[in-house]
């Protein structure tokens, strides 16, 4: 499961946000679930912004506080067929570009954290997605995987992870469910923080 992770440096990512109407376009280094955040979907492709937490198309409750399913992780062995996800599995298709992300390893109440970066020169990250507008809202969950090597000594999951090849693939409706296998990663121990922390310290090594 990823439930927190860094926004891309936009330059590095070549992604035009003039259109976004957010100036300058607020970084942050501890996004969570239920936030607005960058996505790239559609063919030619198109950055938008959308809440990450998917609400399906279908769901008729009041307001997005209604909709209780924890969905802003997806695990592509189920989404296929998984009713949240099912509908949108063929024609939501989007990615989700970031800097890196978060895992933590240790027992409840003594958890620790670990900032999972790319092992290559590319700084973004390309996790796939899955979109879907409800009541005029577009929102997003991030696909998960069974983990790697670079990543199981940590964690057990990891997001799907596109190298440019899988991005159009994945775009394009792929049903390949190894897809993102062969993503390599870095990581290492970050000091412990809260969920109003902010900041590019929150990524510094440990000492």
């Amino acid at each position: 499961m990823c439930g927190r992770f860094v926004d891309p440096d936009m330059r590095s990512a070549g992604l035009d946000t003039s259109w976004l109407k957010i100036n300058p376009f607020p970084r942050r280094w501890n996004v969570k679930p239920t936030q607005d955040v960058l996505i790239v979907a559609k063919q030619p492709a198109q950055a938008m912004m959308a809440r990450w937490w998917l609400i399906p198309s279908w769901f008729d409750g009041p307001d997005a506080k209604a909709w209780k399913a924890t969905t802003f992780n997806a695990r592509i062995e189920e989404a296929r067929d998984k009713p949240s996800f099912r509908n949108v599995w063929r024609h939501g298709r989007c990615l989700i570009p970031a800097a890196g992300y978060y895992e933590w390893q240790g027992d409840r109440g003594a958890k620790r954290p670990f900032f999972f970066r790319s092992a290559g020169n590319d700084d973004t990250l390309w996790i796939a997605g899955l979109a879907s507008r409800w009541q005029g809202l577009l929102t997003c969950t991030m696909m998960t995987r069974a983990a790697n090597a670079s990543v199981e000594p940590i964690h057990d999951r990891m997001p799907v992870i596109l190298n440019t090849e899988e991005q159009a693939a994945w775009l394009a409706g792929s049903d390949e469910l190894e897809i993102g296998a062969g993503a390599v990663l870095r990581h290492h121990e970050v000091r412990r923080f809260g969920i109003a922390d902010e900041g590019a310290d929150l990524i510094e090594p440990v000492e």
